[in-house]
């Protein structure tokens, strides 16, 4: 089962706390990758500015305790993470992308809002993989095909059905049974987790 992200948080006061610290990158790592990434930050700055917001997150975070009634947590980190993607922009050699600085500013323009909502969709896609990852080995491979090709690739339900010899109505059950599955893993942590 997935930890609750907001008992996380707390926990990532202790930098002792491995367990802690080891799943709060596990989620966030990825999300933070990808949303630098998005950014117009190239792969190699945006893992090495990944690595640079985590160990500020753990500075902060032990001089400052998070407090949810000041801002989200994901709110405070897409602010962190912006600002590291723009002074990564600015960094980049001028051979390698041309405008780098062109798109720094370009970043800099975007509502804080869309920043906000595209961690967030990040976010959100993590805590998805982690759980399919939780949920998987519970089904039958052929289920979990059926659901994977079906509900993420977006393959017709119809097709799907027929490449694998099973009825429509199977796999729309299939579907049903593992939807469900993922929700109980998600559910308890994204409404607990305001932040």
């Amino acid at each position: 089962m997935l930890t609750t992200r907001l008992s996380l948080i707390h926990r990532l006061q202790n930098t002792d706390d491995h367990e802690a610290w080891t799943a709060f990158v596990e989620l966030y790592y990825p999300v933070i990758v990808r949303s630098l990434l998005r950014k117009g930050v190239a792969r190699d700055d945006a893992e090495d500015t990944t690595q640079q917001i985590l160990v500020s997150v753990s500075r902060t975070l032990v001089k400052q305790p998070y407090d949810p009634n000041r801002a989200k947590f994901r709110t405070w980190l897409e602010k962190i993470t912006r600002h590291a993607a723009i002074n990564a922009l600015q960094r980049a050699p001028r051979d390698r992308a041309l405008g780098g600085t062109t798109e720094a500013i370009a970043l800099s323009q975007v509502p804080q809002s869309d920043n906000e909502q595209l961690l967030e969709h990040e976010y959100r896609r993590q805590l998805f993989y982690a759980a399919a990852e939780l949920v998987e080995a519970e089904f039958e491979a052929t289920t979990w095909q059926a659901f994977w090709r079906t509900a993420v690739l977006g393959e017709s339900i119809e097709a799907v059905a027929a490449s694998l010899g099973k009825q429509v109505g199977a796999i729309y059950a299939a579907r049903s049974r593992i939807i469900r599955r993922l929700k109980q893993e998600i559910d308890p942590i994204a409404p607990s987790e305001s932040p």
